[in-house]
């Protein structure tokens, strides 16, 4: 299997593999022992000091920070407190932050979170003298895509928020890609593209992730020079605040895709047409792959990074995915060797220091294609310790057993969980407590650290925290005890109810042992060809809600409880939603005309309520998206651009739904003018096709959603509401009381599959 690779490349591969784990990361260390924080400890002692200022304003005074970066060879954190302060020692602001952060969760019940924070302090601040390492050197977060699917619209005020989340939960490699497109303007143009072809080649802001790995061109473009403008000025904010609390920033590299436009002034450069990306036609899709042993590459490749440095300067590392969903021109071993080398020196002839992060969706996206000797051609034709391979998706597809511990390269342990944003409820608790711990002590094992990897956040926030614990914790926790600990932090209150509520959704909904992406019925396409099921007994779910609604007494004014409570009715009304698919199916193969009326009428039903409790949560709405998109545009044409840039992402994703419903959201205002008017449509059309005996035709009734529903909805303009309706706690009361008879006698029909 080794034998086709030069002798210097087998030689570190067989000197490596035969190392022990503590030489191994001695390896490493040297090889990337120049990645480290740029500000001074006095600085970052600063920049942790102003987060806890940030969190408690009130009570910033009550800690003290110190940073020493001699305390410990990977990152620690020491608590003591002293005369009333609690002292803070660590080797980075982000080791000194996540102590804090430590020290809110376990000694004072405290919680910050994505979308809801409980920080009732005691008084008297509990005695505290522990030292707590990290595992491993890095930590790292967010996937390529979660820019798009979440990051797009935000402004520096939300982006300060996020980064002090993130450096609560020990973040130290993250990316950073703001602000790219403004730097491949200034390069395009040296190469002489005109302006038309920049803006033909760039999409728009909602799908600038698939544009950089090459997927598709255009769509929702252009790109006007007041985003260029936003985009500069904001990664700067980004990149002071990450640097200044010990972060590693990584930026992107030269990845090999540019406009059409570069045929037409390089005929004679060897690039070719990438491949249809998901259905894209001509108009979107496939831009130009120039192979990365033309010497135009090195050229386009260091012009980029010399712009990008020159404006942002550099921390080293950097992420490039030239073959994420798309496939190599050549099969051959010898090319694909080349091919990394050339990829990397386009990066090292800028920066002599660099490292190259790479995702390792290439070779779980096309397995086929990458067999084992062409993975190892790839990750070998960088010195070892000179790429990162983030393992993208190691809680269901792990690589790094499949490829010999990625042939000594450094890997991340990642946890993807979430595909395009959605809100389904599940996760996999024990495969996230156990297998890094697993991962870690294998024998040659070359993993440096944990990492957090989706697609989009906002939803189910218990198993994000879970998994951040990898980095520090040395063995498995008890669950059962970890998720009741977890509601007393979120709620601020230990009710037994509560706690009772999160051991079954431990139990059930957080056990799952299969890849999903948050998928039902309910916000799925209306047909026929639906699959349905569950993973555990649903009744289960409503027995957790039974529970959950019964702690409203004790914590109705927990920010933390009314978003669960209105997370976990929302979980349940798309699950029944299932089950009443089911019901309309068969008695619309079975010609039962009145089991079909009540199953449709069920289901129109449902939509109503869903949309009731939604509105009732501003994490639940559709208003703030939109808006967030519409504040982010300079002029009246642009927030028409961006508004249609918002909805089309998160319904049909792309002209004609090329990825429909992919990245939906179970909003307010998504529910009631998009999800539910489809259904209408269907179950309206299905009943007629019953009573007047005519054939069931998928094709019109999916032609006639697309022209009065989805297209519709992509450039609707109207005025949504940006803040809650209601009382959450009376509104699922009233929703429990209703629907609760109805949902138990259903039980027979929720796993029934198509």
């Amino acid at each position: 299997m080794i034998n086709r690779l030069k002798i210097t490349t087998l030689t570190i591969f067989l000197v490596v593999n035969t190392l022990s784990p503590t030489c191994c990361k001695d390896l490493f260390s040297a090889t990337l022992g120049h990645i480290k924080p740029k500000a001074t400890p006095e600085t970052q002692a600063a920049a942790a000091q102003d987060v806890i200022s940030r969190i408690i304003p009130e009570l910033a005074s009550s800690f003290s920070v110190v940073v020493d970066p001699d305390l410990g060879e990977t990152d620690v954190f020491q608590l003591q407190k002293q005369e009333n302060v609690i002292q803070i020692t660590a080797t980075t602001g982000v080791a000194a932050a996540a102590g804090f952060n430590y020290y809110l969760k376990y000694y004072c019940n405290c919680h910050v979170s994505w979308e809801a924070s409980q920080l009732n302090l005691p008084q008297d601040l509990p005695d505290v003298d522990i030292t707590v390492p990290f595992n491993d050197r890095f930590r790292y977060y967010q996937n390529t895509c979660t820019t798009s699917y979440s990051f797009v619209w935000w402004d520096w005020g939300q982006w300060e928020k996020h980064i002090d989340w993130m450096v609560l939960n020990g973040f130290n490699l993250v990316l950073a890609f703001n602000g790219q497109e403004a730097i491949w303007e200034r390069v395009y143009q040296r190469f002489n593209l005109t302006q038309e072809e920049i803006d033909g080649h760039f999409s728009g802001p909602a799908f600038l992730s698939w544009l950089r790995m090459g997927n598709m061109r255009g769509w929702g473009g252009p790109l006007s020079p007041a985003w260029h403008s936003r985009s500069i000025a904001l990664q700067k904010q980004i990149l002071e605040r990450m640097r200044s609390l010990g972060m590693i920033p990584v930026l992107p590299a030269f990845a090999g895709h540019l406009p059409r436009a570069f045929k037409r002034l390089y005929p004679d450069a060897n690039m070719d047409m990438m491949g249809a990306w998901v259905g894209f036609d001509d108009t979107y899709c496939c831009p130009y792959f120039l192979d990365p042993t033309e010497t135009l590459f090195n050229e386009i490749g260091r012009a980029f990074m010399d712009e990008q440095i020159k404006e942002f300067g550099t921390d080293h590392v950097y992420n490039c995915d030239s073959f994420n969903e798309n496939r190599p021109t050549s099969e051959d071993v010898t090319y694909l060797s080349n091919v990394g080398k050339s990829i990397y020196q386009a990066m090292t002839d800028s920066d002599a220091d660099a490292i190259w992060i790479l995702q390792n969706w290439l070779f779980v996206n096309s397995p086929s294609f990458w067999t084992v000797e062409r993975a190892q051609a790839l990750l070998t034709s960088v010195p070892i310790g000179k790429m990162i391979v983030l393992d993208l998706q190691s809680e269901f597809s792990p690589k790094y057993d499949d490829l010999d511990q990625y042939f000594g390269q450094p890997y991340i342990w990642c946890m993807l969980h979430d595909f395009g944003g959605t809100l389904g409820m599940f996760g996999s608790s024990s495969v996230i407590n156990e297998a890094p711990h697993t991962a870690r002590n294998e024998e040659n094992s070359t993993m440096i650290g944990t990492g957090l990897t989706p697609e989009g956040i906002n939803q189910n926030y218990v198993i994000y925290e879970l998994m951040t614990e990898a980095a520090w914790r040395t063995s498995p926790d008890n669950l059962t005890e970890w998720f009741e600990n977890y509601a007393t932090r979120r709620y601020g209150f230990a009710d037994d109810n509560a706690k009772e509520a999160w051991r079954i959704l431990q139990r059930t909904i957080y056990e799952f042992k299969n890849r999903n992406y948050g998928q039902y019925v309910i916000i799925n396409s209306p047909s026929f060809s639906l699959s349905t099921g569950t993973w555990y007994n649903t009744s289960d779910l409503l027995d957790s809600w039974t529970y959950l609604l019964a702690a409203a007494d004790n914590l109705a004014n927990s920010e933390g409880y009314l978003h669960d409570l209105v997370d976990v009715t929302r979980q349940v009304f798309q699950v029944y939603g299932d089950a009443f698919y089911n019901g309309l199916y068969t008695s619309f193969n079975g010609g039962d005309l009145h089991s079909f009326d009540y199953y449709g009428t069920t289901i129109l039903d449902m939509f109503a309520d869903l949309e009731f409790i939604l509105v009732t949560n501003e994490a639940f709405l559709l208003g703030p998206w939109v808006q967030s998109a519409m504040n982010a545009a300079a002029d009246v044409d642009e927030e028409r651009q961006f508004q249609q840039n918002a909805r089309n992402q998160i319904t049909l994703w792309g002209p004609r739904g090329e990825i429909l419903d992919y990245a939906a959201k179970q909003w307010a205002g998504v529910i009631s003018k998009y999800f539910a008017p489809r259904w209408k449509l269907f179950v309206e059309y299905a009943n007629e096709t019953l009573t007047s005996g005519v054939s069931f035709d998928q094709s019109y009734i999916s032609g006639k959603i697309f022209d009065e529903v989805e297209l519709p909805f992509t450039y609707d303009e109207s005025v949504l509401p940006v803040v809650p309706i209601g009382d959450t706690v009376e509104t699922a009361k009233a929703l429990y009381d209703k629907w609760m008879p109805t949902l138990k006698t259903m039980e027979s029909l929720i796993n029934m599959k198509k």
